[in-house]
Parts: C-alpha cells; structure tokens; sequence
C-alpha cells in the first residue's frame, strides 16, 4: 500500500555522484553518513557505497556508529565525529569505532581508556569544533587520520576559504603519517589543492549542490512525493486553510495533498513552495498543516491518488530548500520516521 508521502531514494544516482565526486577530486571518497544518511537511510546507502568502494565513513553520534557497525560488520573503518564524549570510550573500543578527538579531555580519556586508532580535528578558523592551531598535540600512537572543517566552502569566493586550507597544510606536516582530510562537499569543488589524501562529502552524495543550487555533474537522489486525498473547486472570495492564510480572487481548483508538517514539509514553504505535477510547477496555497498542503492544480486534469513532487528530478531539491527559506540539508534531515523509506537500484553488497 503506499503511503500518502513516500521518499523514494535513487541508490544508482546515489552511485553516481560517489564515482563523479571521486573522479573530481582525484582521491578516496569517504562519504558522510550521520543524521541517518541525512534522513535518506545509512544503512542501506552505506552498503550500496560499499559496492562502489567506500571503505571508510563518518558518523556524528555513537549511537550512529553502533548501528553502522553492526549493520556493516568489521570491514568498514568509521570514524565518530563528536569524539570520546563523557564515558564513551569503552563502546567505542568494542565496536572499533574511531573517535574523532576533538580537545584535550577527549584526549586523555581516550588514552586512559587503552583507545588505539583515531582521528584528531584541528580548528582552523570555524570555532566549532577541534584543537586550536596553537595547542594542538604532536603526533601520537594510534593516530590514524586529521581532518578540518571548511567553514565557506559554499563560497568559492571567500578568501577565509583558502586561509583555512593554507593553515591546514602547515599544521598537518606535523602529522607525517597520518592521512589528512579537509574537504566537505563543498570543498570537492574547490580544486585538487583542497583534497589532500581523502575527501568527506555529504550532501552532494545525496543529490545537493555544492553551492546551495543545482549542480548538472550531480544526480538527484530523493523524491519526496505525496498523494493527492481530494480535488475541490474554491470559489472567489473563499479561504483556504488555517488564518485564512490564502483568499481566492477568482474560482481555483485545489488539490489536498497527504504531506505536512509531520512528514517534514517545512511550515516556511507557505507563500512560495511549489511542488511538480502534471508536467509543471504549481504552487502550494495557504498554510502548511500537520497532515496536508493544498497545492493549486487550476487547469490540470487531476484526480484523487494522482501523486505530486515535492522535490526530484523534477524540483531540484536546492530550488525547493531556497523557496522555502533553507538548505537542501535541513529540507532531508526533516523528513520524519513516518515518511516510508523505498530504494530503487541494488542496496547490498
């Protein structure tokens, strides 16, 4: 039976962008799974990354790299972003999970617990996470991999751009053995001096552009569509929705569609979401209720079970983020447990 809202995820477009990504950079690609893949699966996107080669991932959270362990089994290196937090040392040995140490508590912890393997984050300007320049520590047993974060990668024009990967070049010579990644997705676009010896891409695996618009060397991977409940004509002078949040000035037809809030249709789509149907764009009416939308369909021949496009190949995931006020990130990762998930293409090794 499907669903009223279904997000279908591309597994071969998901393929694709992995090769085309590599093929850009020159170097391995280890992809970026947290957020559950950004809300699009990591365990199913994981083992199709596999297939085409992926050795090695980055979660956010223990809880991530648990789930990825044990769905992957030992093959896989996977790295946790948020480090050796509070008493998780003994779960990250036993999974062989490699933190990310991030400031010199995490460092201790991680030694005083016997941790081997990991990753070490150098702050090069972002001021989120990693050691500063001037106390990071020298090179250490067990140290496998140090990385930094581009803070403007979005912007190939910001000078801050090239002062972090200037400043990430000097303090990585510190760390001979060590492999070093500095580039997001962003940064696969930056030019070969930004990939150093691994690239960690995440959005632009799934389908967005590195510079928050569309990308023709990239292919979607989601399409978030939502079936049409019911067709009604709104006579001029007539509202719809909560507030009277649209007022029609002349008779339109309206189709409710089974796509809320609760699915993660942003409230911030109203007044200038659209969504892809019958071979065009039509724009979403009033206020963006927990369950539904009402999209305005005047002129089309829609009717009941009909399906709408709220972003896909044929409303490109970037334009919808932007009409609603966002980034393609938070449009994904907003997608919520009751949206069913369905892959196209094959999944597992």
């Amino acid at each position: 039976m499907t669903a009223p809202a279904t997000l279908t995820v591309d597994l071969d477009a998901l393929s694709h962008n992995f090769h085309a990504l590599e093929t850009l950079t020159g170097v391995p690609v280890h992809p970026v799974v947290k957020a559950n893949a950004y809300g699009l699966g990591a365990i199913p996107v994981a083992r199709r990354l596999m297939v085409e080669g992926a050795r090695t991932f980055f979660v956010a959270r223990l809880n991530e790299g648990l789930e990825l362990r044990t769905a992957l089994g030992p093959t896989p290196v996977i790295y946790v972003l948020d480090g050796c937090v509070g008493d998780a040392a003994p779960s990250l040995r036993g999974a062989d999970l490699r933190p990310v140490l991030n400031h010199e508590a995490q460092l201790s912890a991680w030694r005083s617990a016997g941790g081997a393997a990991c990753g070490l984050q150098i702050d090069t300007g972002m001021n989120r996470l990693g050691f500063r320049i001037e106390v990071a520590p020298a090179g250490f047993a067990g140290l496998e991999l140090v990385m930094s974060h581009l803070a403007c990668a979005d912007d190939p024009a910001e000078p801050m751009n090239q002062r972090q990967r200037e400043a990430f070049a000097a303090v990585a010579e510190r760390y001979p053995t060590a492999l070093k990644s500095f580039a997001n997705s962003g940064g696969c676009f930056l030019g070969p001096d930004y990939g150093f010896d691994a690239v960690r891409p995440g959005i632009c695996l799934y389908g967005g552009g590195p510079e928050g618009r569309p990308d023709a060397r990239l292919r979607p991977v989601a399409t978030l569509s939502a079936e049409v409940l019911q067709v009604r004509t709104v006579p001029a002078g007539e509202s719809v929705g909560y507030s009277r949040g649209f007022v029609a000035e002349s008779d339109r037809t309206i189709a409710t569609c089974g796509a809320g809030y609760a699915d993660g249709i942003l409230r911030s789509h109203a007044g200038s979401g659209q969504v892809w149907v019958a071979g065009s764009l039509r724009p979403l009416l009033g206020r963006v209720s927990m369950d539904v939308v009402a999209v305005d369909v005047t002129g089309l021949d829609i009717t009941v079970g009909d399906r709408v496009e709220v972003f896909g190949p044929h409303r490109a995931l970037d334009d919808a983020a932007s009409a609603a006020g966002t980034i393609s990130y938070e449009l994904l990762t907003s997608i919520t447990p009751r949206v069913p998930r369905h892959y196209t293409g094959a999944a597992s090794a």
